[in-house]
């Protein structure tokens, strides 16, 4: 029988912990993909409306697609800024001095 967590006892895992540390991971990764897909949204849209003001005020189309495009641009460097890129960490033990 396990401890109380209170009584400073040992604690076992039972599997219904692991199916709950597996639904947390997947809301967590759910968290990060929606934030990644507002970002994109987000800077396409205020660049957008950005290039549409200014296209309109000097007689221009093209600034509204070139605005899109600068705030697509701009969010994919905040997202890898933010988030990383894929294999950049460095390994466990390489900070260590032999």
């Amino acid at each position: 029988m396990a401890a109380d967590a209170n009584s400073g006892g040992p604690v076992t895992r039972r599997p219904a912990d692991d199916e709950d540390d597996a639904g947390t991971a997947r809301a967590l990764g759910l968290s990060t993909g929606w934030a990644v897909f507002s970002y994109l949204i987000a800077g396409m849209i205020a660049y957008g409306a950005i290039g549409w003001l200014i296209g309109r005020a000097v007689h221009a189309a093209i600034l509204f697609p070139l605005g899109m495009l600068v705030g697509l641009g701009i969010s994919l460097t905040f997202i890898v800024y933010r988030y990383g890129r894929a294999g950049s960490q460095p390994p466990k033990g390489a900070d260590r001095d032999r």
